[in-house]
């Protein structure tokens, strides 16, 4: 219901559109045929991850609908990059990533995607498979494997959470900027056109990597705070780790 509200809520604002995520046509059909057959699995075993959630404890559910609605929502703030033939945007699938695991991140962002394909013209059905790998896959195992890495050597949870935001943000732009590198390139060399694409993407993405990881930083600590249970739960920290007031 969050989603559609969303949904609903956007169409009706009167505002210019700009392209979000990789637009529409531009990826040749083999490289898109290619992002497709590289994202669908995780997608797969995104949904086999949350049926297995949901099995052993139904209250998942709600804090999967909490995430579906943060990613969707965050994830239509556009910053127009016109030399790439994109946007900038948060993403939030470092925070999803974190709380949930990379697979299911992953299946969240590809359903924000396909709505916003289909109903706001942000991105494309033939570049779904694109933005799929570079936002949900990449972003969310980028997310997921340094907020677990820090953990292991003791950094503290609100510290993980940030870096774990800000390097799943920055990676889903350097995962875009290969993808446009390597379908957009013609006969022009492939190194040199990576290097001006994440160049273009620097001025904007660089703050919002940051706000990226003050966001994730923020839900983790609120969720410590408020809900430690369900860190408990999704094995983010260990019972003992609970606050004296939660």
């Amino acid at each position: 219901m969050v989603i559609l509200f969303a949904c609903v809520t956007l169409l009706l604002i009167a505002a210019p559109a700009h392209a979000m995520h990789i637009s529409e046509g531009i990826l040749p059909l083999p490289w898109a045929a290619l992002w497709y057959a590289l994202a669908l699995p995780f997608v797969a075993l995104g949904i086999r991850r949350l049926n297995m959630l949901a099995k052993e404890d139904l209250s998942i559910k709600p804090l999967v609908g909490l995430m579906a609605a943060v990613v969707f929502i965050i994830s239509c703030l556009p910053v127009p990059v016109t030399t790439a033939g994109t946007c900038s945007h948060p993403c939030g699938t470092g925070m999803a990533a974190i709380l949930l695991g990379p697979f299911v991140s992953s299946l969240i962002a590809a359903v924000a995607l396909l709505l916003q394909a289909l109903f706001l013209s942000h991105g494309g059905l033939s570049t779904w498979g694109a933005n799929i790998f570079s936002m949900g896959v990449v972003g969310s195992f980028a997310g997921f494997f340094t907020f677990k890495g820090l953990r292991i050597i003791a950094v503290p949870l609100g510290l993980a959470a940030f870096f774990a935001g800000l390097l799943a943000d920055w990676a889903t732009y350097l995962a875009t900027s290969v993808e446009l590198a390597s379908g957009i390139r013609g006969s022009e060399p492939f190194l040199p056109l990576l290097e001006k694409i994440m160049l273009a993407f620097v001025p904007t993405q660089l703050p919002l990597g940051i706000l990226e990881g003050a966001m994730t930083a923020g839900m983790v600590m609120l969720l410590y705070r408020k809900r430690p249970d369900i860190l408990v739960k999704m094995r983010i920290i260990a019972p003992g780790e609970v606050p004296s007031n939660g």
